[in-house]
C-alpha cells in the first residue's frame, strides 16, 4: 500500500538545494504504486508534479500538492546479439550510472552524456545531449503510464517527436505522462564514436589517446564536465540554466559582422546555434553575486545558490540576465529549467 507523507522538505530533492515544503509527496517504486496513487483523494483533488532527479528544477516556493518521487528501479537485457543490445531501464535509475554500467560492458551510443546529472525517466523528457550525442539517437521506445486513466502507452521514437531538448512529453503531452522505463539500443562493435568537439579532442591529446575507446571519450567527457561545471552536492545549481538559442542565418550574419569572436555552430544551411553561455559572459554577468545567488565563474550558463538563496532570487537573476542579452543581442534566452 502506497504511503503518502504530508509536510514534506522538497530540499534534499532538488540540486538546487531550495528550501520548499510539498503539501504532500509519494514515493512510487512500481507501476501499481502510480496506479494506486491515482486512485486516492489526494491525487485526485490536488496539484500534482512528477519529480525524477531534481536536477531540473526550480522552486519558487513550496508546492501546494502531491509531489509523486519517481523511485523506479532496474536494468534489464531485452536482447543482444554479436553487433548490439538492447536494454530496458527503470525510470529512477539514476542517468551517470547507467553510463557507468554500459562503458563498464563496453557497450557504446551514450558515452557523450557521461555525468550528466538526473534520472533515466527524465532524460528521453529533455532529449539530453552533450558534446554531440543526444538520447534520441539511442531511445528505440519509452514505457509511460496515462496519469488520468492509470492505461499503459509505449511510444516508438518517432511518437517521442524529439527536439532540442525536448520531447512530446514536454510539448503536448506535458504532464500527461508518467515514464515509467526506457529502451536503449547500443553497439557491441563498430561503435560510432563522437569527437568532434575540440573539447574532447583536446583532452584526448593530451592524454595522449589516438585510437579513442568508449572509456577513453567516456573519461574525457567527465574530466572536460567537472572542469566547467559545479558539483550540485557542494553548490546548488541545476546544470545549464538556458538553452543555447538557434538564430537564423540573416540573424547570424548580423551578429557576426559586429561580434567577429562569436562562437557558432551550424544547425542547417539557414540557421546557427549560439552558446548561451558566451552571451550571457558577453553581457557581464560571469561570475557575478547578488547576495546568496549568482552566476557560475566558471560557467555562466550555469546559475547557482551559495547557499540560503530562495527560487525567487534565482528566478529574479534569470529574468534579468534574459533582458540584458535581449537588449544587446537581440536574441531571447529561453530556461531548460523547468520552473514552478
Amino acid at each position: 500500500m502506497i504511503d503518502i507523507e504530508k509536510n514534506v522538505s522538497l530540499k534534499a530533492l532538488n540540486t538546487f538545494g531550495i528550501r520548499a515544503e510539498a503539501s504532500y509527496l509519494c514515493h512510487v517504486r512500481s507501476e501499481d504504486d502510480l496506479r494506486e496513487l491515482i486512485q486516492s483523494d489526494i491525487y485526485q483533488n490536488e496539484p500534482h508534479y512528477v519529480l525524477a532527479g531534481g536536477s531540473n528544477i526550480l522552486f519558487t516556493g513550496d508546492f501546494k500538492g502531491l509531489i509523486i518521487k519517481v523511485d523506479l528501479k532496474g536494468i534489464e537485457i531485452n536482447r543482444e546479439d554479436d553487433d548490439e543490445v538492447v536494454l530496458n531501464v527503470a525510470a529512477g535509475e539514476n542517468w551517470h550510472q547507467l553510463v557507468m554500467h554500459v562503458v563498464g560492458h563496453q557497450w557504446g551510443g551514450i558515452e557523450n552524456l557521461s555525468l550528466i546529472p538526473g534520472t533515466v525517466g527524465a532524460a528521453p523528457m529533455q532529449n539530453i545531449g552533450a558534446y554531440g550525442v543526444e538520447i534520441k539517437n539511442v531511445v528505440e521506445k519509452v514505457e509511460a503510464i496515462d496519469l488520468s486513466s492509470g492505461g499503459s502507452r509505449t511510444f516508438n521514437n518517432a511518437e517521442c517527436e524529439f527536439g532540442y531538448r525536448e520531447s512530446v512529453f514536454k510539448t503536448t503531452l506535458r504532464k500527461k505522462f508518467f515514464i515509467s522505463s526506457v529502451t536503449l539500443r547500443l553497439t557491441k562493435k563498430n561503435h560510432q564514436l563522437n569527437v568532434e568537439y575540440g573539447a574532447i579532442r583536446n583532452t584526448l591529446a593530451a592524454n595522449k589517446v589516438n585510437t579513442p575507446s568508449i572509456k577513453n571519450i567516456s573519461d574525457a567527457v567527465i574530466a572536460i564536465r567537472q572542469s566547467k561545471l559545479p558539483d550540485p552536492t557542494k553548490i546548488g545549481n541545476a546544470g545549464s540554466f538556458f538553452k543555447n538559442p538557434t538564430i537564423a542565418s540573416t540573424e547570424y550574419e548580423r551578429l557576426k559582422f559586429s561580434h567577429e569572436d562569436m562562437p557558432s555552430y551550424a544547425v542547417d544551411n539557414q540557421h546557427f546555434k549560439i552558446p548561451a553561455g558566451w552571451l550571457i559572459e558577453q553581457c557581464g554577468w560571469k561570475g557575478k553575486r547578488i547576495d546568496d545567488v549568482g552566476v557560475h565563474p566558471l560557467q555562466a550558463l550555469v546559475l547557482v545558490n551559495y547557499g540560503g538563496g530562495s527560487g525567487e532570487e534565482i528566478l529574479k537573476l534569470s529574468k534579468k540576465i534574459q533582458e540584458s542579452v535581449e537588449e544587446k543581442f537581440g536574441i531571447k534566452l529561453i530556461p531548460e529549467v523547468n520552473i514552478l
